[in-house]
């Protein structure tokens, strides 16, 4: 086996979360992946990928989306062949917001929420998102392309209180 590492190729993001009690509005929660260019990996995505989206070349997509969370296992996967991304994108951003219906929730308000990464079976993270419970919207992982062209995976979990869109907007900024 050699020393020399070629890096993350293709990952999953897996997000599940308990339905809501009959009579209340569906709880949705929704998987947001936004890619960066190399010249700035800080600047405004190049594209968002999210529910009803993939993105151009089809590297990054939505298996499933849920949107009341019913359903055994993970209710939305998404996966994200970075090995395939083209050599001008460097980094990539995944977070989880919440679909505001009706308002006024947080992570915390969504029972048995949980966030699972992983590279074929072996588990890179798992997160049941306490840390940013009092948030609307939080990043769950970010990946980086170095200089070989490798992508290395960082846990990132940082809460917002954002809608979708604002979210999507701030969640690749330099913290």
């Amino acid at each position: 086996m050699s020393g020399i590492s070629k890096g993350i190729k293709k990952v999953e993001v897996g997000l599940k979360w308990d339905p809501s009690p009959a009579g209340e509005p569906p709880h949705d929660l929704d998987i947001i992946a936004a890619t960066y260019e190399a010249d700035a990996p800080y600047g405004a995505p190049v594209y968002l990928v999210h529910f009803d989206s993939r993105s151009p070349d089809g590297t990054i997509h939505l298996n499933r989306d849920s949107r009341t969370g019913q359903g055994f296992g993970y209710d939305e996967v998404m996966v994200l062949e970075l090995d395939r991304l083209a050599a001008r994108y460097a980094r990539v951003v995944v977070g989880v917001t919440i679909q505001q219906q009706e308002g006024g929730k947080v992570l915390g308000d969504i029972p048995n929420t949980s966030v699972r990464i992983r590279e074929g079976h072996a588990s890179l993270a798992d997160s049941d998102l306490s840390a940013v419970s009092g948030s609307t919207a939080a990043t769950v992982a970010e990946f980086v392309r170095d200089e070989s062209g490798a992508w290395s995976f960082r846990e990132l979990i940082r809460g917002f209180d954002a809608d979708p869109a604002s979210f999507a907007s701030l969640m690749g900024a330099e913290h």
